[in-house]
């Protein structure tokens, strides 16, 4: 199986799981923290959704988007509802990119310089899965300590 496609499912299945996770988040704190942590879930989440939509959907995909990433850590209070809107799409547009990458353009160096150099596109897809990954488990761990639940049914398990 080629790369885009097994990294494409991966992207569509965290995906879910981050609008899983949200769904499941307590209205009221979604945007709390604790002392010691900077950031809150709902901030995340919107970090999230501005880094693929840029990196991904915008300059892999050509899709139309302006990031304004001081925006999302700054934004407070969206609803939950508000939050869902934003990122229930991101499945699909990120999995739909990244599965039509071919060897060609994942072995080419990626378009725009990143953090301060530049990557091969592989390599940068490959860091943002894994900062997908590391941000969806501060969301759940969040979620767990602000509200004293559990673990949730996450699909793909």
């Amino acid at each position: 199986m080629p790369l885009a496609t097994e990294l494409a499912a991966l992207f569509r299945r965290d995906l879910v799981r981050l609008t899983q996770e949200v769904e499941s988040f307590p209205e009221n704190l979604l945007w709390e923290t604790r002392p010691g942590i900077a950031n809150s879930a709902g901030n995340l989440v919107l970090h999230l959704e501005g880094n693929l939509r840029h990196f991904i959907g915008h300059v892999l995909g050509g899709v139309t988007y302006t990031r304004q990433r001081d925006l999302e850590f700054s934004t407070r209070g969206l609803s939950r509802d508000a939050v869902l809107t934003r990122i229930r799409p991101l499945a699909d547009l990120i999995a739909g990119v990244v599965a039509v990458l071919t060897d060609e353009v994942l072995d080419g160096i990626y378009p725009e310089t990143v953090l301060g150099g530049s990557v091969p596109t592989r390599q940068l897809v490959l860091s943002l899965y894994g900062h997908l990954s590391y941000h969806m488990g501060q969301i759940d761990y969040l979620r767990r300590v602000l509200s004293g639940n559990g673990a949730i049914d996450l699909a793909g398990l």
